[in-house]
């Protein structure tokens, strides 16, 4: 039933490390050459007033440079015989041009593949739907250009090694846990409250960060765009009518719209040193492209040439005009993130949203829940947590930047519990991608954490969003499950989102928030996917003309905090990088982190809210006594203990300290 609306609305890594793209200081990708780096000196300790990090240059793309992307791309698509749409962003998720080639395919189709190459029910969550396939190409380039940063360049081929139910993908690999960033593809939705709408597409209404018709694409195709070695936007290319993902990475994809893609970066790619297959995660080296250089046609770049008779541009509702247009340079007013002022931050080296007329978006403030909360977090409050949040990431080793030795870079958010937004914060050079799903962390721990939490899933419309609560308590053999009586961080409510638990352990049930692995890929996470496929279903809709209205402002259908207040405004998280904030036994907020590793995201919070109550008193972690690593699973033949948060052996740049969560 609810796939038949959606589809009528819208009508083991280290064998082939050689293989993928080579050591990093060659230019297979064509980014400039450059030797391996030189681990950084370590640093003085940070003091919390600023000066750990440098800004990145203020660089943009011209009309020039898209024109001159396009004509690459459009040249490789030709010597290809893929006819393809092809879509530029810039770094902060405005769409700078769509172009279609003639014979272009309208549309794509949603994978409903699992790793085990069987065909699922059509009928769960995303799979086997159609959508256009220039908010496909768009995905893809908006998750190009939000994954990566001057320490690191990413690519949607990145994104599908790191979101599947195994890290790494392959036949090989199962057993292993899932992605470090399981469940991320679910962000940057188009429903957000937080992410910026389109006003007059074709404009100077350039303020980002932007959302993405479709989240983030795990599909190859997607590449970052760079400019003076500073990440400046993105090209995603759809034009095989598969809109999926790679689950074996164990082999070589000669990729047509990875090499289209590729193609259109020349002159435009990442530093050779800072792209992913320079960067590894537990032991693993990620990929950045299975296309080289080496493997394209002669490279075309005259745009006069291809304009109007290979194709043209085009219009897409809600996204972009049939014009090219300039980016915004990040860092500026007008692209809607800039540096802090003294009055808004105390640590000048902070990042924060502006409307693009010099007004903080989501200045530091006092909690808005006092009908819920007995003593509600002040603005004094509020403010502490960011500040020592901040300090602890300045001091965090990155894991995800080159050169080695990198400090952490991330987006921190705090919410009250109703899912209000008290302050948003980012250092310089975070990936765009965190400080959305930062905010999706800070609300899942609150919303989980909260008496309410499963009242608000029963009073969901969606009788399939309902029943996880039934799930939930089975599993937990709790009857009071999600009433408020434990405190879940968003790594505890991830092992109960994977399709194995404990995670990727073959031959255990799923968890209670997740799709049983015969129905489960990328496409369909379970509650995560469920909660916003109306939305997701009523804006595609809106984009192709069948439906005269965009979905709302606010992502899922639970019921409101209070009027024009819901806890869940731009979806839910999975992945770790969050804790609940508490006064005393009471639930007063949660605050979420993201941007580089996982246990860095976790200690982040966990440290930054423990030392922001030693500072100012009565606020903290949850009491031991109610986190949900008291939860043990009882399987049948084994016990499984969750998980509250897990943080880096040994994180810190100015100290050898190690176990620094441990006894908190």
């Amino acid at each position: 039933m609810r796939k038949t609306f959606l589809t009528s609305a819208i009508s083991a890594a280290a064998l082939l490390l050689t293989s993928c793209g080579g050591d990093g200081g060659s230019n297979d990708f064509g980014g400039t050459p450059s030797p391996s780096p030189s681990p950084t000196p370590t640093p003085s300790p940070v003091d919390g007033n600023g000066g750990a990090y440098t800004a990145p240059a203020q660089e943009s793309l011209t009309v020039t440079d898209v024109q001159t992307i396009i004509a690459q791309a459009v040249g490789e698509a030709t010597a290809r015989n893929l006819p393809s749409v092809i879509a530029v962003t810039d770094r902060v998720g405005n769409v700078l041009a769509v172009f279609e080639m003639n014979g272009a395919r309208p549309t794509a189709t949603t994978s409903a593949r699992t790793a085990l190459g069987a065909i699922n029910n059509p009928l769960v969550d995303v799979q086997g739907v159609e959508v256009p396939a220039a908010a496909g190409a768009i995905a893809k380039a908006v998750t190009g250009a939000y994954l990566s940063s001057a320490g690191n360049a990413f690519s949607s081929r990145t994104a599908s090694q790191i979101v599947q139910e195994h890290f790494p993908p392959a036949p090989t690999t199962a057993g292993l846990e899932s992605g470090p960033l399981f469940g991320v593809q679910f962000s940057q939705l188009p429903c957000s409250d937080f992410n910026q709408r389109f006003g007059n597409v074709g404009t100077a209404a350039l303020i980002g960060p932007k959302r993405s018709p479709l989240g983030l694409s795990a599909d190859p195709g997607g590449l970052p765009l760079y400019k003076n070695g500073v990440v400046v936007g993105a090209i995603g290319v759809m034009g095989d009518g598969d809109y999926g993902f790679d689950p074996n990475i164990l082999d070589i994809d000669d990729d047509d719209e990875e090499a289209i893609a590729l193609a259109g970066i020349q002159g435009f790619a990442p530093p050779a040193a800072v792209t992913a297959n320079r960067i590894s995660v537990d032991g693993t080296q990620l990929r950045f492209s299975d296309v080289v250089v080496s493997d394209l046609a002669p490279l075309q770049s005259n745009y006069a040439a291809i304009s109007g008779t290979a194709g043209n541009l085009i219009a897409v509702k809600g996204y972009a005009a049939n014009v090219i247009i300039a980016g915004s340079a990040y860092g500026t007013e007008a692209s809607g993130i800039r540096s802090s002022t003294a009055t808004e931050f105390k640590n000048r080296d902070a990042f924060v949203l502006s409307d693009g007329a010099g007004t903080n978006r989501f200045p530091i403030r006092g909690a808005t829940d006092g009908a819920s909360v007995t003593t509600p977090l002040t603005a004094a409050e509020t403010r502490a947590i960011l500040e020592e949040a901040f300090i602890i990431m300045s001091r965090a080793r990155a894991q995800i930047r080159q050169p080695l030795d990198s400090r952490a870079q991330v987006s921190i958010s705090i919410v009250d519990t109703h899912g209000e937004i008290l302050g948003i914060v980012r250092s310089p050079d975070a990936p765009i991608f965190g400080t959305d799903v930062s905010l999706q962390k800070a609300r899942t721990a609150s919303f989980f954490s909260n008496s309410v939490a499963a009242s608000d899933l029963l009073g969901n419309p969606d009788t399939d969003v309902a029943a996880f609560v039934g799930r939930v308590r089975t599993f937990l053999n709790d009857p009071n499950a999600l009433t408020g009586t434990v405190a879940f961080a968003d790594r505890s409510g991830g092992n109960l989102s994977r399709p194995y638990f404990p995670d990727g352990e073959l031959g255990r049930p799923h968890g209670p928030l997740s799709r049983p692995i015969e129905d489960f890929n990328p496409f369909a996470t379970g509650l995560q996917a469920a909660l916003i496929f109306p939305n997701l279903g009523q804006h595609l809709a809106f984009v192709t003309g069948a439906a005269p209205m965009d979905t709302p402002m606010r992502c899922t259908n639970t019921p409101d905090a209070v009027p024009g207040q819901n806890r869940l405004e731009n979806g839910i998280q999975i992945f770790p990088g969050s804790v609940p904030i508490y006064r005393g036994n009471q639930l007063i907020g949660g605050l979420g982190v993201s941007g580089d590793g996982i246990d860095q995201d976790d200690m982040i919070s966990f440290l930054g809210l423990h030392n922001a109550g030693q500072r100012v008193g009565s606020i903290g972690n949850a009491p031991k006594a109610i986190r949900a690593d008291n939860i043990v699973v009882d399987l049948g033949n084994a016990n499984v203990r969750l998980r509250y948060v897990s943080c880096p052996f040994a994180p810190f740049l100015d100290t050898d300290a190690q176990n620094v969560c441990e006894g908190l």
